[in-house]
């Protein structure tokens, strides 16, 4: 048996041996490292030596608790860790020389692991994104129903896909930008993608899932552009996506919104959907001295 503690590894097959299970466990809470890691496995995107990803498992008693990965950009991501472990961690990490941008856990993980990577690295953490997972209660489709019908975006939709997911990240500040030079390594490139067509074909609104893991699927993004808003295409759209992820056999549906915005946060209540925790990344300061 392995001790208690931290255990690092760039072996993402190996990883997934030991922690695959752990991960599975919590499919709704644990779904963005369910995803990124899926789509670092499949597209063997995970680097080697100075721009490797690295993964990390928390084993206790014999048992993973927790684990991290951190990118290739030195962003980590955490499963839900106490206070203690964070700091457990965040002295770990320092003590190996590691150097972070930033870290995106649920809330209180990621407030913990800054503060303490703050008092072991005096890197200043800098608020950068919240959000609010929730997860897919009982489907109610959004009413009134807007004119139009969902449609699965084909190959012959790619120039306008990567014109509106290049709008969206422009909207939410999302960097890189993504355009057609950059689209096959971006965040979307392996989402399943609907739009929402008026009943002249006119392309409204746009959403994506993420491919089945464990049972779960996320929704993400949902993306209506500024000059067709307040109609109802995105209501309409999520209902229908949501519908096929649960058609396709998904056990658990969920999608972040932004807590800041009450609009959308109100719309995904109404048709099923229920906030179950609060996320948060914090960028830390390449002014401030870091480990090494």
């Amino acid at each position: 048996m392995r001790p208690d503690g931290w255990h690092l590894t760039e072996d993402i097959d190996y990883f997934l041996t030991r922690a695959g299970d752990f991960l599975r466990s919590r499919p709704a809470l644990h779904n963005t490292p369910l995803t990124v890691i899926e789509g670092l496995r499949t597209r063997g995107a995970y680097g080697c030596g100075a721009g490797a990803t690295v993964f990390g498992r928390l084993e206790a008693g014999g048992e993973v608790r927790a684990i991290f990965y951190r990118s290739p950009s030195h962003r980590l991501t955490l499963t839900p860790l106490s206070r203690e472990q964070a700091d457990t961690l965040a002295a770990h990490l320092a003590g190996l020389g590691h150097l972070l941008t930033g870290v995106l856990a649920d809330q209180k993980t990621a407030t913990a692991f800054a503060e303490t990577w703050q008092r072991h690295t005096q890197a200043a953490p800098v608020p950068s994104w919240r959000a609010r997972l929730h997860r897919l209660g009982t489907l109610t489709p959004a009413e009134p129903r807007p004119a139009g019908r969902g449609r699965i975006v084909g190959e012959q939709d790619r120039e306008q896909l990567i014109r509106l997911c290049g709008e969206f990240a422009a909207t939410v500040g999302e960097v890189p930008a993504v355009d057609a030079s950059s689209w096959a390594g971006s965040r979307f490139a392996d989402r399943h993608f609907t739009f929402w067509e008026t009943s002249y074909g006119t392309p409204v609104s746009m959403a994506a899932v993420t491919s089945v893991i464990a049972g779960m699927v996320r929704v993400d993004p949902v993306y209506t552009p500024a000059g067709f808003r307040g109609r109802g295409y995105a209501g309409a759209l999520t209902s229908e996506v949501s519908r096929a992820a649960l058609a396709a056999g998904a056990t658990d549906v969920v999608l972040f919104a932004d807590p800041a915005n009450p609009t959308s946060s109100a719309l995904y209540q109404r048709i099923g959907y229920v906030p179950i925790a609060d996320f948060a990344a914090y960028d830390f300061s390449r002014d401030a001295p870091q480990a090494g």
